[in-house]
């Protein structure tokens, strides 16, 4: 009996102390959290440049899908919204320095960059299309038929679309820049016979130069979930987010915010 009560006493000890371990425990495994707590501001990282999903108005004013989307989630957690623009390609990377908390800026979900990452979502679906100037270039049904060593064609650095050019298309001459505009224009003004990029960029494109005689896919040659990626050391912060995306899209948000962007081109207007 006296050694029954002695078993219950250590193990009951061992329970206090485990129980006084669990907090800091528990608060190693949420870095991200803690820290957003503390200071009282989600930091977004995005590009500023991938229109419907993120881009400047007139004023210089960030505007998009995935802005409507920061706002609501940092209205969510009670704290100020701090949106750090960066080129696309150096957004994964400083994700993994800790110098922004989660990356919203038309991430394609690949087991590449899950890697590194972990994501939530996804709260839109695109796919790899082009934009150019040819007809025939326009009827393209597969990859093979735009591999060809005459071609010339641009990418977003660091974008999956640079990737899959690279992967798929391995004659074409392929040239990376830092943002879409400067892509789009390439392809304007006959310095590339065309873009290779995400489904919205490629009619963003269409919208705004109606009169250049742009063209673009029927169907996009691939589909490809879009998230948010998030550090992969902090489940907690992953776990809240993924419960307010689902609170988002129960309630009808993810929706509105859809047909705002890309059903409703009112807001091209507003591009510079």
């Amino acid at each position: 009996m006296k050694r029954t009560k002695w078993v219950m006493a250590l193990l009951l000890a061992a329970g206090v102390l485990l129980g006084g371990m669990a907090a800091p425990a528990a608060a190693a495994e949420a870095p991200t959290l803690e820290r957003i707590v503390k200071d009282g501001i989600l930091r977004v990282g995005m590009s500023g440049d991938q229109p419907p999903l993120n881009m400047r108005d007139r004023s210089g004013k960030l505007m998009g899908m995935e802005v409507d989307l920061a706002e609501a989630l940092a209205a969510s957690l009670d704290v100020d919204l701090r949106i750090v623009q960066k080129p696309f390609g150096e957004l994964l990377p400083a994700l993994e320095a800790g110098e922004i908390d989660v990356v919203l800026s038309g991430v394609s979900i690949t087991p590449k960059r899950a890697v590194d990452a972990t994501f939530v979502g996804p709260y839109v679906l695109s796919g790899k299309s082009i934009l150019t100037k040819s007809s025939l270039l326009a009827r393209a049904r597969e990859a093979k038929d735009l591999d060809e060593s005459d071609l010339k064609l641009v990418v977003l650095a660091g974008s999956t679309s640079e990737s899959f050019a690279r992967k798929y298309l391995p004659k074409a001459q392929i040239t990376a820049v830092k943002n879409y505009a400067e892509a789009v224009d390439m392809v304007r003004q006959d310095k590339a016979d065309a873009m290779i990029a995400d489904m919205p960029a490629c009619f963003l494109a269409l919208l705004r130069f109606p009169h250049d005689g742009l063209e673009t896919l029927t169907q996009p040659l691939t589909v490809e979930p879009v998230g948010m990626a998030v550090r992969a050391n902090d489940p907690q912060f992953k776990n809240l987010l993924e419960n307010y995306m689902t609170a988002f899209d129960k309630i009808g948000l993810l929706d509105r915010l859809y047909k705002k962007w890309f059903e409703d081109n009112s807001w091209v207007a507003a591009l510079p």
